[in-house]
């Protein structure tokens, strides 16, 4: 199914900014649709064909009329004439009769969507009669509030562009709660839910005939500093959005200035609890925080122990002993590495691409003396869990430090580290090679009777339920390939 974008420049010679019209309209029409209790359908001219239906919305708040998709459909002859005079009118226009769908009587409005004067496209607004019954004052608000918006759509006056495009989460819709706005900011109607939400923040008794500005203004009395669109939004002179906290409790606020020929004569107020969505969200920025703070202890605390072992290591004489303290200490710091990127990020994952280069920079400047040694990586590691993560920082390390300590130490050389991630029966692989050009293996190499560096390789590879081998490169140098099954990004898939 083509996207909308696709549709609009395949099927109209509309200008950029008359489809972004439209795509505007679309972004926001949900509000229209709830309101009216009834299904939309935006249609654009197509010449002899008829016209084409572009877009179509279903209500939350009622019973629908249309349970196929009807995008791409061609509009039928009856319904063709009440779209062309919406259309060449710029006006709303009402079908006489309802119309049947398997036995439902349909009312069928066409509201022309206009822009700077011109009509770009026609809504159609369907609603179902059967599920009509006497309406309560919650209903005829709502219809009242929803001829209002079809107004605005027929006048070139919603969507308003100056809207604001996004926001966190928890964006009120028509039915966590409404409120109806006169000319001077006082309540005319509120909804059920709407009225629960104010009290919510403290608000003691009705808000009907209440100026909403004075009624937050007084349970905000004693807060923190608020959101400056706060007045703005209760008084509903501008489409904006804010938040609202009082008490423990947050209200999500939405407001939409109604016009009529152009001059503002009152506002719909969207209103939405969000105090548990709130809390949860505050729960997990915590839990984060403390993740991150442990992540950030355990590497100054690594970092510290790396300290003395060095210290201990210079007052040793030249020696075994002083070589395994210098390479205890990078091992420590390498793992210290690992949990310095954990503790910058949001989850248990890590971006392995950069550790990986810190790591190897690391060693080559170590390793650089009388021979250079120069190494690069080919290929990306991507994301990787913190387990996969501090293992596999490990095995590069004592790789990459046998290559330049033993294969480069006598001419100096070059290391690459090559990188091929791949999917394979539902299981994601990480194959890695790195090659020297230096002096090679000894004969009698085996990975059995090797030293702690190769035994150490041996066993985290196998905790990354892999396998590892050597082998000669050619013309010279040694070729170290390992594959490493890892664990899933998501704990939930694994």
């Amino acid at each position: 199914m083509p996207t909308l974008n696709q549709v609009l420049a395949d099927a109209t010679d509309l200008a950029p900014a008359e489809a972004d019209w439209l795509h505007l309209l679309v972004g926001d029409w949900q509000l229209l649709s709830d309101l009216s209790f009834a299904d939309l359908v935006l249609w654009v001219p197509g010449g002899d064909e008829g016209w084409l239906a572009v877009a179509h919305v279903r209500p939350t708040t009622g019973q629908m009329v249309f349970f196929e998709d009807v995008v791409g459909r061609r509009s039928h002859r009856g319904r063709q004439a009440l779209l062309e005079e919406a259309y060449a009118t710029r006006r709303i226009v009402r079908a006489k009769d309802p119309s049947f769908r398997e036995d439902v009587p349909v009312r069928e409005e066409a509201i022309p969507v206009v822009r700077g004067g011109r009509a770009l496209a026609v809504l159609t607004r369907h609603t179902n009669l059967a599920a009509m019954r006497t309406p309560s004052r919650l209903e005829l608000t709502y219809q009242a509030l929803a001829d209002a918006l079809a107004r605005m759509v027929a006048a070139g006056e919603f969507p308003n562009a100056s809207a604001p495009t996004g926001m966190r989460r928890g964006a009120p819709r028509v039915g966590d709660g409404v409120i109806r706005l006169d000319v001077d900011g006082e309540v005319t109607y509120a909804s059920p839910n709407a009225l629960s939400a104010i009290h919510r923040l403290g608000h003691v008794g009705d808000v009907i005939g209440e100026l909403l500005a004075k009624v937050i203004a007084d349970l905000l009395r004693d807060e923190s500093p608020v959101d400056e669109s706060l007045a703005v939004v209760v008084t509903g002179r501008a489409p904006w959005r804010t938040e609202v906290s009082s008490r423990g409790a947050s209200v999500s606020m939405r407001a939409i200035p109604l016009t009529e020929g152009g001059q503002r004569v009152g506002a719909l107020l969207l209103l939405r609890d969000v105090s548990e969505l709130r809390r949860r969200e505050r729960e997990l920025m915590t839990k984060d925080a403390t993740i991150r703070e442990i992540h950030h202890r355990v590497k100054n605390n690594l970092q510290t122990v790396a300290a003395l072992l060095r210290l201990q290591a210079r007052r040793l004489p030249e020696g075994e002993g002083r070589t395994a303290l210098e390479e205890a200490v990078r091992r420590v710091g390498v793992i210290a590495l690992v949990h310095d990127t954990l503790s910058q990020g949001f989850d248990e994952r890590v971006d392995f691409d950069e550790i990986a280069n810190r790591g190897l920079n690391a060693v080559v400047e170590v390793a650089r003396g009388e021979h250079p040694v120069h190494a690069h990586i080919v290929g990306e590691f991507g994301m990787l869990r913190a387990e996969d993560a501090t293992a596999l920082a490990m095995v590069l390390s004592e790789l990459i430090q046998n290559a330049a300590e033993h294969g480069l130490a006598e001419a100096g050389g070059a290391i690459e580290v090559a990188v091929q991630r791949r999917g394979e029966d539902g299981h994601e692989l990480l194959e890695v090679t790195i090659t020297d050009d230096g002096a090679g293996l000894p004969d009698d190499f085996s990975p059995g009777r090797s030293g702690l560096g190769t035994q150490i390789v041996q066993s985290l590879v196998q905790d990354l339920r892999g396998r590892i081998t050597w082998e000669a490169a050619k013309p010279r140098g040694t070729r170290v390939r390992f594959l490493a099954r890892l664990r899933p990004l998501s704990r939930d898939s694994g």
